[in-house]
């Protein structure tokens, strides 16, 4: 069962907690979450799952960035989210969908417990201009059945970043616990 608007703003502080909250991105049946000003690029021509991948910030100026086909950015919402007895699930919103541009490729499930920033990865089917504090996409909780387990995760628990790929950590768990935001000192902004 997939909870109301109305049951999302009333479980707000109890089983849900979105920071910040704007009453005015509540919709009928979901929450709208925006879009961080900054994003992630891998700057590795292969991406390695057993090895950390360099990455690249890109600064997403007020004026707006493009993004261009066959790029994967990654990205993440400004509000943090904290969910309890509940899956939360995000999806594109639908007028973002009609632009090509996928908000996510398949990692909009979340656990019941995932507190955090959702990273976004995000892929245009042409390009798209993006702007910085836009409604990206939304999150909707879904009831459970059974005992509930709370997600722990060293990995993407609790973060406070865009996250990039950390499966190298259960493919090769004896390798060093490498800086998972490895970023080379260069950010860049659009004209």
């Amino acid at each position: 069962m997939i909870l109301t608007g109305e049951e999302i703003r009333r479980r707000m502080g109890e089983t849900i907690n979105i920071d910040p909250y704007n009453p005015d991105n509540l919709n009928p049946n979901s929450y709208n979450l925006t879009l961080h000003d900054e994003l992630m690029v891998y700057e590795e021509v292969v991406l390695d799952m057993r090895q950390v991948n360099r990455v690249r910030r890109i600064k997403i100026p007020e004026t707006g960035l493009v993004l261009n086909p066959n790029q994967l950015y990654l990205g993440r919402t400004v509000e943090r989210t904290e969910t309890h007895e509940l899956v939360p699930m995000i999806e594109g919103r639908s007028s973002i969908g009609r632009l090509g541009l996928f908000v996510h490729i398949t990692a909009g499930f979340g656990d019941v417990g995932f507190c955090g920033f959702w990273t976004l990865e995000m892929f245009a089917v042409q390009p798209v201009k993006i702007y910085p504090g836009i409604s990206i996409c939304q999150i909707f909780y879904h009831e459970v059945a059974g005992e509930i387990t709370e997600y722990q995760s060293d990995k993407y628990q609790n973060n406070r970043d865009i996250q990039p790929s950390l499966l190298y950590r259960e493919l090769n768990p004896d390798a060093e616990k490498e800086d998972p935001q490895l970023t080379l000192n260069f950010t860049r902004t659009a004209k």
